[in-house]
């Protein structure tokens, strides 16, 4: 039971800490979200994309723990990023902090540009697809 990542050998690595396909096998519960956005418990939006990003992770592991799953049950992820001025920037603090909450899993990732999100002030929104 579990997830394996799927990595054939004729074709060119991920371009960052991702895995091109995961395979979920013998799995009796499968979560999925819909996008998840940063909007803290007190109902405050951080400023910044990296606080953004962790508020996002902060909340995607309170699910998760609801459904008795943590971050290595996560099979793939779904980002999407607003794209500005700042934008390199952005996607480096956003890969960066999925890397630290993932701690080395590696889970199938999307990871998409867009030129806005429901509200103004959202610059991040994440879904998944955990499976236990």
């Amino acid at each position: 039971m579990g997830i394996s990542e799927i990595a054939p050998a004729g074709m060119a690595p991920p371009a960052a800490r991702y895995a091109h396909a995961t395979l979920t096998t013998d799995t009796s519960r499968t979560l999925r979200t819909s996008g998840v956005v940063p909007v803290a418990p007190d109902g405050t939006v951080p400023a910044g994309i990296a606080e953004q990003v962790r508020t996002v992770w902060a909340n995607l592991g309170l699910i998760l723990a609801e459904a008795d799953m943590g971050f290595s049950d996560v099979a793939s992820i779904v980002t999407y990023v607003v794209a500005g001025p700042t934008l390199a920037d952005d996607l480096a603090a956003v890969m960066s902090v999925r890397d630290e909450v993932f701690a080395g899993h590696r889970a199938a990732s999307t990871l998409v540009t867009v030129p806005a999100l429901a509200r103004p002030e959202w610059r991040v929104e994440i879904s998944l697809v955990a499976c236990r």
